[in-house]
């Protein structure tokens, strides 16, 4: 038999007796399932996914296949969005809020913001309260009001459709809206043909207004013939959100916002 040292012997059953130690210490351990303080990152292109045991999945966040950062959350009984922000496909605009509704037949989004302009709500699509006066209907060759109201503004886009019929000689109408505080803007104004219906879509941003500011619409009309007869009838009036960046309103002059430090002078934050 050959000569082994004693002391390498000792040193081999030290490491058994720890090897042991450390297999039963780690058997001890709590599981690690919980984050009890400090931060859990992922990045560099890396996703949280989360599953029902059927295998849907019902939370998403990290960036997208298509290179957008997302989050979304699915029902996880079918695995339809449920609410989403940010475009999976990053189209359009990124960062969108989004919620669906149930039908896996036609998927689609019941409410959102703007996809173009920061500040509206997408949809739903709300009302324009315009009510009828009693000159809806009249002989005037001087502007009067057929049509008023005053409503806060939810949406970028006001869509107006009106029919107009006008004697002989013809008639005009003209469109307005007033922001609360600010100036009446024309939105349209156009000649109407003698003794034919005549319709119009009328189809504008708002520009320089805020959300919920309140709006006055005025649709006012004029008979061009002294004598003759102009009546305008509202098919429909709403706001919708926009479909093109082309149609983004113009921001509102807003005055910069401060905040006031104790014994300083508040000036604006830059960008603000």
């Amino acid at each position: 038999m050959p000569f082994v040292p004693q002391d390498v012997l000792d040193r081999i059953a030290a490491l058994e007796r720890e090897v042991r130690q450390l297999r039963g210490r780690a058997q001890m351990r709590p599981a690690l399932n919980q984050v009890l303080n400090g931060d859990v990152v992922i990045g560099e292109g890396g996703r949280l996914i989360a599953k029902a045991p059927n295998g849907n999945r019902i939370f998403v966040t990290g960036e997208t296949p298509a290179g957008d950062w997302a989050v979304g959350i699915a029902r996880p009984t079918d695995g339809t969005s449920a609410l989403t922000v940010g475009d999976e496909d990053a189209k359009g605009a990124g960062q969108m809020i989004r919620m669906w509704n149930r039908d896996k037949g036609d998927p689609n989004v019941i409410v959102m913001d703007d996809a173009f302009s920061e500040r509206f709500l997408g949809r739903p699509w709300l009302p324009i309260g315009l009510y009828p006066t009693a000159r809806q209907s009249n002989t005037s060759t001087s502007y009067d009001t057929a049509w008023w109201g005053s409503s806060p503004a939810h949406n970028a886009v006001a869509v107006i459709v009106l029919f107009t019929i006008a004697g002989t000689g013809g008639g005009q109408v003209k469109v307005t809206m007033t922001p609360s505080g600010g100036t009446a803007r024309t939105l349209a104004e156009y000649d109407v043909a003698a003794n034919t219906w005549v319709q119009r879509t009328i189809e504008a941003p708002l520009d320089g207004v805020e959300f919920l500011q309140s709006v006055a619409w005025d649709i006012s009309h004029r008979a061009k013939s002294t004598g003759q007869n102009v009546e305008t009838r509202l098919y429909r009036a709403y706001t919708r959100n926009t479909f093109k960046i082309e149609e983004t309103p113009e921001v509102p002059v807003r005055t910069a916002k401060t905040t006031a430090v104790a014994g300083t002078t508040a000036r604006p934050a830059e960008g603000a």
